[in-house]
Order: structure tokens, then C-alpha cells, then sequence
């Protein structure tokens, strides 16, 4: 059967994180508000980078880190989940991004470095689609329920119906769609800031979802899958409390990688929910989040290729 979760995690080690203004047009969670100066940012995040990984090997996760390169600049290569996912059937699939500069981060580096330890047979190649102006941006766009074969997706600027329904095709996967806004009304730019899926739970923002038909759909369909519906506020989603991963260790121990923002959000009940399946796993990324409009998810690009 094919495993939700896994033990081994990409991350790229950012070389000049900072303020991306061409992803701000249409993601709410970024600020910019002068306090740091762009090197002070860039150094606070490659230490919040280092912790974070550091934390995650010290929890028995392999994690496979890649050096962003210093030219060209790419504020956002510490958020590789949107440009690349990996598959166990030895199948990788690259996306195309909204943002130009974003799409400097695909990398056949990183994709060569990814060779060294894991089988890759074949790769899909979306990223033609950028000169249509149609986006999919990876595990950002997309909750993938893998046992299940579901794809789960609000569709923006950055998730295109078309687009997604391709994906499906490659991988026989049923895709659940809707829209998502956030309190101000605002499209939600990926899936991933309202929604985590893990093997047993999800912990979801259904106030994002307006539509009532659409909701209950999703909700049905959840419940179908035998989740336990793990209710998120609108406040709680913008300090990030479902931008999650639930992933796993060498010996099988689950944990759910969040950021401290997210957890010190949850109320006590919701976090009894959440260890009733898994361990919590908070990490400071505070500087990353406010600047990037990412969280811990965002960081993680989950491999599930077989090992060489």
C-alpha cells in the first residue's frame, strides 16, 4: 500500500532569503515591514534554516539538504515543496510557478543530488505551461492523499483546475476542488496554509471554505477516508497552524513538524486531538514566516522515491 508519510525530507538551505514582492501580490501572510535590513533577514533565516534541520535529524528524520547557489537571488528557494515532488514509483514532477523569479529555483543540481541516494525512472515536466500563464505550484497547490488516491485543492492564481486534473491523470488520483478565501476575503494562495493532511487526521480551516456544498463535499469525503476532522480558526490559519507535516522517523515514530507560531496558536483540545495520533514537533522560524509568508510545510519537499 502507499505509505502518506515519510521519513526523508528535501530542504534547501536558502543563500539570499528576504521579501519576495512578486509573491506578495497574491499571498497575504508575507510582511515587509523595514525593521531588519535584507542582510540581518537573510542571516536570521539560515540560522531558524539550520536549527530546523538540526532538529529534525536529532528526531531520527533524514533530511537531504540542498545549498541554494548565491546567483541568481532567489528569496524563496527555502520553499522547494512548490517547485518539485517526488513520487515511489521513481517518477519526480517539476511545476510551474507563478512568480518569474521563483522559477530560478528548479534546479537539475538539486534533482542530480536527489540521484546520489534515490532511484529516479521518470520525470513530468509541467513548467511549458508557464508561458500560458497557467500555474501548479507542487505541494503547495495540492494535498495529496496517497493511500486514497485524492488530491484535495483550492483553485487561484496559483492552482489551475486544468493543470491539476493533468496531474491526476499521471497518477490516477481524484481531485476534490473548491475555493478558499481568508477573513478579508482574499483567495487563499495554496492549499498547504489551510489544510495537513496526516495518515490518520487533518487539521483544516473549513471557515475558508465559503461555499457550503463544497465544504460539506470535503468534509464527506474526509470522513469517507476515515480522518478525524481537526477544525483550525481563520486566525489560527494565518499564524500558520495548518501549514504542517506529518512525518516519520527510522523506527516508525510520527511526528507533525510545525512551526512554533502554529503550536503555541492551538488550544489546548486541539493539540489533545492532534497527540492522540502524533508528536507535535515545533521549531522557531519566525523570520522565515513573516518575510517568506511560508511556514514549516512549505520548507519540506517529502521524498518518497526508493533508495539506490
Amino acid at each position: 500500500m502507499t505509505a502518506q508519510i515519510t521519513d526523508s525530507i528535501l530542504m534547501v538551505r536558502p543563500a539570499n532569503f528576504g521579501f519576495n514582492e512578486q509573491t506578495a501580490e497574491n499571498n497575504a501572510f508575507q510582511t515587509n515591514d523595514q525593521s531588519l535590513s535584507s542582510a540581518d533577514i537573510s542571516q536570521k533565516a539560515i540560522e531558524e534554516f539550520d536549527n530546523f534541520v538540526t532538529l529534525l535529524r536529532s528526531n531520527g528524520i533524514h533530511v537531504v539538504v540542498a545549498n541554494d547557489t548565491d546567483s541568481p537571488v532567489k528569496p524563496d528557494a527555502i520553499f522547494p515543496n512548490n517547485w518539485i515532488s517526488f513520487h515511489d514509483d521513481a517518477s519526480i514532477v517539476t511545476y510551474p510557478m507563478n512568480a518569474p523569479v521563483r522559477r530560478l529555483e528548479r534546479s537539475e543540481a538539486i534533482i542530480n543530488q536527489i540521484k546520489q541516494e534515490f532511484s529516479i525512472k521518470n520525470r513530468h515536466a509541467l513548467e511549458n505551461s508557464e508561458s500560458e500563464n497557467i500555474f501548479l505550484e507542487g505541494t503547495g497547490s495540492m494535498i495529496i492523499d496517497r493511500p486514497n488516491q485524492i488530491v484535495y485543492a483550492c483553485i487561484g492564481p496559483r492552482t489551475d483546475e486544468q493543470l491539476l486534473d493533468k496531474f491526476c491523470e499521471l497518477y490516477d488520483y481524484q481531485a476534490v476542488t473548491f475555493k478558499a478565501v481568508d477573513g478579508n476575503g482574499q483567495d487563499i494562495y495554496h492549499t498547504n496554509v489551510l489544510m495537513a493532511l496526516g495518515e490518520e487526521f487533518v487539521v483544516i480551516c473549513l471557515d475558508t471554505i465559503t461555499d457550503l456544498d463544497d465544504r460539506n463535499n470535503v468534509i464527506e469525503i474526509l470522513e469517507s477516508t476515515e480522518k478525524e476532522i481537526i477544525e483550525i480558526s481563520l486566525e489560527q490559519m494565518m499564524a500558520f497552524a495548518c501549514n504542517m507535516l506529518q512525518v516519520k522517523n527510522k523506527e516508525g515514530k510520527t511526528f507533525l513538524v510545525m512551526s512554533e507560531q502554529a503550536f503555541k496558536s492551538l488550544d489546548s483540545d486541539q493539540i489533545e486531538q492532534i497527540e492522540q495520533y502524533t508528536t507535535p514537533l515545533p521549531v522557531p522560524i519566525y523570520t522565515i514566516e513573516k518575510y517568506g509568508g511560508g511556514s514549516a510545510r512549505c520548507m519540506m519537499a517529502e521524498i518518497f522515491l526508493p533508495h539506490l
